[in-house]
């Protein structure tokens, strides 16, 4: 299949549309949760930032797909739209429920420049995924918290992994359509979009940090999730459950690869490295 083909927007626009799953997220199974579970969710310092990220998502999405001409692909961005947006309104019901602090935050002017802004979101959600995929694999493993809310957040990360394979393909394509379709040239636009999205990312680490009293949530709270807390076991769980998770596309879709390829060269140094010491967790709070 030829990347930027009518055939290759068939198959990523098709894959994605009919994927989407129908719940509303006041309606799902919520589990009760003791004073000790409630705690730990307490403890994660990030429920602000991520629930504004996401209503932020929403309107980008939303209003980036009224640029968009080809009808098909408008229908894809704007199924994407409702996800991010329902991925709000999901994590809302959840802090409300739970009493976790999270309190609405108002949500910056986009910009004028809709694809740009779209393209900084679609590299930083590839970012964000590749790391989340690897802590909540870790954290449901600790038992953190009871394994029937792993299985609601288990639809927010599909949803998730559905977003950033799509948002690939659809990149690709377009730039394929424009005439810079070669991969060197798509790989150096890729390098400065995740050079960005990473930048963000430690911006939004140091946000975290200050709302957590100056702690860095890694070395803290991490610990929670594992009884030998490394570097390396962290990277193996992000290496390993991003390839599973991508593993369930077809084959001939794309697939974000730089931080799949980068975890997987450092893993491969790290292997005739002696192994650090194990670095006990934290006890969970009770």
């Amino acid at each position: 299949m030829h990347i930027g083909s009518e055939a290759h927007k068939e198959r990523f626009c098709r894959q994605f549309i009919d994927s989407h799953r129908d719940f509303d997220p006041g309606g799902l199974p919520w589990p009760e949760l003791d004073d000790a579970a409630r705690q730990r969710m307490r403890a994660v310092p990030f429920w602000k930032e991520v629930l504004h990220t996401e209503r932020r998502a929403g309107r980008i999405v939303t209003a980036f797909a009224g640029t968009i001409s080809d009808p098909l692909v408008q229908k894809a961005i704007e199924l994407q739209g409702f996800e991010e947006e329902r991925h709000a309104r999901l994590l809302d019901t959840m802090t409300r429920r739970y009493g976790l602090a999270a309190e609405e935050q108002e949500v910056e002017p986009i910009g004028p420049d809709l694809y740009e802004a779209f393209v900084d979101f679609g590299y930083g959600e590839c970012v964000d995924s590749f790391l989340g995929f690897g802590v909540f694999k870790m954290a449901r493993q600790s038992g953190f918290l009871p394994d029937k809310l792993f299985e609601i957040f288990d639809m927010l990360m599909l949803e998730e992994t559905r977003h950033i394979v799509f948002f690939v393909n659809w990149m690709a394509w377009q730039q394929a359509m424009r005439g810079r379709g070669a991969p060197w040239l798509r790989a150096a636009v890729s390098a400065r979009y995740y050079a960005r999205a990473i930048g963000r990312l430690l911006a939004t680490i140091r946000r975290g940090r200050g709302a957590n009293d100056g702690k860095d949530f890694s070395a803290t709270q991490a610990g929670l999730f594992l009884d030998g807390f490394t570097f390396r076991r962290v990277l193996e769980a992000c290496y390993a459950e991003n390839k599973r998770r991508m593993a369930s596309f077809e084959p001939n879709l794309l697939r974000p690869r730089l931080l799949s390829d980068l975890a997987g060269a450092a893993l491969t140094i790290l292997g005739f490295l002696p192994s650090p010491p194990i670095r006990r967790s934290h006890t969970l709070p009770s």
